[in-house]
């Protein structure tokens, strides 16, 4: 199982660029692998810390499937920064807070999640 943050700020949303298991090179939400005795919310804080620098609180779930978690997510502390020291970070290129119309950033997989923000009222944007 996997655990995810959405952070958003001021029309951005905190992304990273990663390598991915299917071998593409793409822009996705901080996050990673629930670890054992790890509760999803706790692997979550963990990933963003590892990730991306960044203290996180959770605020609410977002989305649940079979294999991943995505919760909405706010900054409490923290420096932006890639940790490359940290073996975890490996398939990690960049951090950068993405403003939500760079459309060629967002991909079949980080759409649907910016929409189900959009569904609850959180974060107005569009994607056509």
């Amino acid at each position: 199982m996997l655990s995810q943050a959405v952070v958003m700020s001021n029309d951005k949303i905190l992304m990273v660029k990663q390598w991915v298991q299917r071998g593409e090179l793409v822009w996705n939400f901080p996050g990673g692998g629930i670890e054992r005795g790890e509760t999803p919310e706790e692997a979550c804080i963990r990933e963003v810390r590892e990730e991306t620098g960044y203290e996180v609180k959770i605020e609410r779930l977002l989305f649940k499937n079979a294999s991943k978690y995505t919760f909405v997510a706010t900054i409490i502390g923290g420096t932006l920064k890639l940790d490359t020291s940290n073996p975890d970070n490996a398939d990690l290129v960049d951090i950068q807070w993405v403003p939500i119309n760079d459309h060629e950033k967002f991909d079949s997989y980080t759409v649907p999640l910016i929409d189900k923000l959009n569904q609850k009222g959180s974060f107005q944007c569009r994607f056509l």
